[in-house]
């Protein structure tokens, strides 16, 4: 497949920069620029097309992007990327490696393609015309209109259970509309967004009704299936057919354009893959969810780096080894993780501070007096690496932090101070330096799977595993999750696997949960199969019924919420839409995502979402904020940088306690902590008895706004409303549960902005971040108010 579409390439492309015009390749691959500019998300903004010579696009970026060029689908044959002299290549030609380029405003990116099918890849002045479609004239399609938040458009709004009913309605203000039909489509999303296809389901005609001058046509289908479902609208006029879809609105992580809600009108395109679906939720009638989820507030534990509390199971050099080499130990807590090229060895992730479990337990006041209630903490199983996604043995603790009794100790611990443990494992993948695989023949060199370099086919864990034994080099012969090799895939196929996984009574899943553990975040959870989730979920429930799972998705994760798999997610849409925010981002562009979340997800995997500003895979919130070093182990930061940085840290944080999801702070992130990507995120806190000066003054507001959200039902179990208030700067939400109702009013300015609230005439509101405030009325419907610069004012109504 590589060599056919290297030589379809290479004898349609071949042409170099002064090479005659010519028709396109039939048929034209679709290829996309995909990278940090987007998300890795094949858009259509992003989308190549044939000109003259080359396939080009035209951009208007700036800053430093990594990226790469492929399909869709991530399809292995269409991907240029770099290779490891950092040129352009396609896989087949060594390119697996993210492509760089600074780009700075205008430009036009070219490709094209030699006659050995070598791929070029040129950055300079826009010299490509733009595309302009004409625009659509037609009074009728110009009028339609459909709002899938509006109910008097499509109701009942948002996730519905299994066998319900949704009405649909389209209206046109301008008379003159001949059909209108619903398309309903089942959406099969597969792997980390590579595979994506809509299944035509029905084509339902909607009917007329009156409608004034205009039109209006309703009807309506029930959902059989749980499933994620894509709908729009095929609409005729007197001059001609349109869709009615989705908007362009990009969503943070997310493969498809269009966060719902307004529709746009387009002509029919011929191929209706281009038709961006609305997204239909249908869950399980008996959907559960852990109770206690909704009142959850996490303290992210990277346990390597948080605390030293058994200096005598410190890792040490000579005696611990990473892969074929020893570790690396630091010498003083607060110094700068090692990244090779700049200290250290050559060799990522083998660099030591000494952080263990007994550091957890020692600290377990400190994390109960934030305001925490649950700790999440990364990997904590036997591995080579400080991360410990490389597992060596699923039941074990890694000696470096502690013993299995040190787990349970500290899950009595916790749970005597009314705090919870979710552990994190990686059931994807294991290490290639561990007894189950045995690369460097580090576990004797006879049981693991690729023993000393080779498939062992008489090992226990061969099965475990996928091997290409044609290939002679050894990196060829498996693969690693998105190529690194230090980690194998899992066949999840296998039943040996399976069983291992969560089967058998002394499963790794059964065992931890029964060991003290209150649940599970699962590592890379789309690059494992959904059945094995379905069968995995059904083990955790079984085994302790109040158990919630987390999956790692970053992108939008209403497939895992059926009720069938996932209980909640890591929300990285919510945690990009609040840090572009606070950095000073306009509302009205980050609110589209967050409006997707509430429309598309069940109502309890909303309210139990992990809702993250830092993590061990992203740079922490002040990186985002303009501290681009480590206020702790690096030069001083200009004062006034620094304390603008932390307001607007706050300001994420009042996001954070006011909307639905479970509050999550990184460790360190309280007392100011900073670092970019990793390592530099992964920094040991900063204790004051080593050195450390941790800022007590934001750690006291981080403990303040997490307390009201405890004091304050409404803010942890309170239905959330589209924005009551919305301009680039304001942000206002309103939450209620019951007769009670909540305004999180925030302002994003550097200076202070006044807005009016349209608000039930007579409601008193209680300002909830000054007490000292009289209770404000709104007499005539109207409530005015003040917002301080960078933060905001939380608002609850009096009885």
């Amino acid at each position: 497949m590589r060599v056919l579409f290297i030589l379809l390439l290479s004898s349609l492309l071949g042409m170099n920069a002064h090479a005659d015009c010519r028709p396109a390749p039939k048929p034209a691959p679709e290829l996309f620029l995909r990278g940090s500019m987007n998300n890795w998300a094949a858009l259509e903004d992003y989308q190549f097309r044939w000109h003259c010579d080359a396939w080009v696009l035209n951009l208007q970026l700036n800053n430093r992007h990594e990226f790469k060029i492929a399909d869709a689908d991530w399809s292995p044959a269409s991907i240029v990327a770099a290779n490891a002299q950092g040129a352009p290549a396609t896989v087949a030609q060594g390119g697996h490696a993210n492509l760089v380029r600074q780009f700075e405003g205008e430009h036009t990116l070219s490709l094209r393609f030699d006659a050995e099918g070598r791929p070029q890849l040129q950055l300079g002045p826009k010299t490509a015309p733009d595309v302009v479609l004409a625009p659509i004239t037609d009074p009728v399609a110009l009028s339609l209109r459909f709002d899938s938040r509006q109910l008097a458009h499509k109701s009942p709004f948002g996730a519905q259970p299994l066998g319900s009913t949704l009405r649909f309605a389209v209206t046109a203000e301008v008379p003159g509309l001949r059909a209108v039909h619903l398309v309903v489509e089942r959406r099969h999303l597969e792997g980390n967004q590579e595979r994506l296809h809509y299944e035509p389901l029905a084509r339902v005609a909607l009917q007329p009704k009156p409608h004034g001058e205009g039109s209006r046509f309703e009807g309506e289908y029930r959902f059989a299936d749980i499933g994620v479902y894509g709908y729009w609208f095929e609409v005729e006029t007197s001059q001609g057919r349109y869709a009615l879809q989705n908007n362009k609105d990009s969503v943070y992580w997310t493969r498809e354009r269009g966060s719902m809600g307004p529709g746009v009108v387009e002509r029919l395109p011929e191929n209706l893959a281009k038709v961006r679906r609305y997204r239909q939720t249908i869950h399980l009638k008996d959907l559960r969810v852990p109770d206690w989820a909704a009142d959850v507030v996490y303290y992210y534990v990277f346990p390597e780096r948080f605390r030293n509390g058994n200096k005598a199971n410190d890792p040490q050099p000579g005696r611990q080894r990473y892969q074929t080499h020893d570790i690396e130990r630091h010498a003083r807590w607060l110094e700068r993780p090692h990244r090779p090229g700049e200290a250290g060895d050559a060799v990522h992730n083998n660099d030591f501070f000494g952080g263990d479990l007994a550091g957890v337990i020692e600290k377990l006041d400190d994390i109960r007096a934030l305001g925490a209630n649950t700790i999440y903490m990364t990997p904590v199983f036997q591995a080579a690496s400080n991360h410990k996604y490389d597992t060596g043995d699923y039941h074990r603790i890694d000696p470096g932090f502690g013993t299995n009794a040190d787990f349970e100790r500290l899950a009595r611990e916790a749970k005597k101070r009314g705090l919870r443990v979710i552990l994190d494992t990686s059931l994807n993948h294991v290490g290639s330096d561990s007894p189950y695989f045995d690369r460097f023949g580090n576990f004797g060199g006879k049981t693991g799977a690729f023993a000393g370099g080779k498939p062992n086919p008489q090992s226990p864990y061969y099965d475990w595993f996928l091997f290409d034994t044609s290939k002679t080099d050894p990196n060829d012969q498996y693969q690693g999750w998105v190529g690194v090799k230090d980690l194998p895939e899992l066949n999840k196929a296998s039943e040996a696997w399976r069983r291992f996984a969560y089967r058998d009574a002394d499963s790794v899943t059964r065992r931890w949960l029964k060991a003290g553990s209150s649940g599970w975040r699962m590592d890379v959870a789309p690059w494992v199969p959904d059945d094995f989730w379905r069968e995995w979920s059904a083990t955790v429930k079984q085994t302790k019924p109040d158990a919630l799972t987390v999956a790692e998705t970053w992108f939008d994760a209403s497939k895992y919420f059926l009720g069938d798999q996932f209980d909640s997610t890591m929300n990285y849409i919510f945690r990009n839409a609040v840090l572009d925010y606070a950095a000073g981002g306009k509302a009205r562009q980050i609110i589209p995502s967050l409006e997707l979340t509430r429309e598309a997800y069940p109502a309890p995997m909303l309210h139990a979402n992990m809702n993250l500003l830092s993590t061990h895979d992203q740079a922490r919130a002040l990186h985002h904020f303009g501290i681009h070093g480590n206020p702790h182990t690096d030069a001083a930061e200009d004062p006034v940088k620094l304390a603008e940085a932390k307001q607007r840290l706050k300001l994420a944080l009042l996001f954070q306690v006011g909307f639905p999801g479970a509050p999550t702070v990184y460790y360190g992130d309280e007392v100011g902590a900073g670092g970019g990507d990793d390592p530099y995120n992964r920094a040991p806190y900063p204790w004051a008895d080593e050195g450390g000066q941790p800022d007590l003054t934001l750690r006291a507001e981080f403990q303040r706004l997490l307390a009201l959200r405890h004091q304050h039902a409404v803010l942890r179990r309170g239905t959330l409303e589209a924005p009551l208030l919305l301009t680039d700067e304001v942000l206002v939400l309103r939450r209620t549960l019951g007769s009670t109702q909540a305004l999180v009013a925030m302002n994003n300015a550097r200076e202070p902005r006044e807005i009016t609230l349209q608000l039930p005439a007579g409601s008193p509101w209680q300002d909830l971040l000054d007490p000292s405030l009289k209770p404000r009325s709104a007499p005539d419907g109207t409530l005015t108010l003040t917002l301080p610069p960078l933060f905001g004012r939380l608002l609850l109504s009096i009885p």
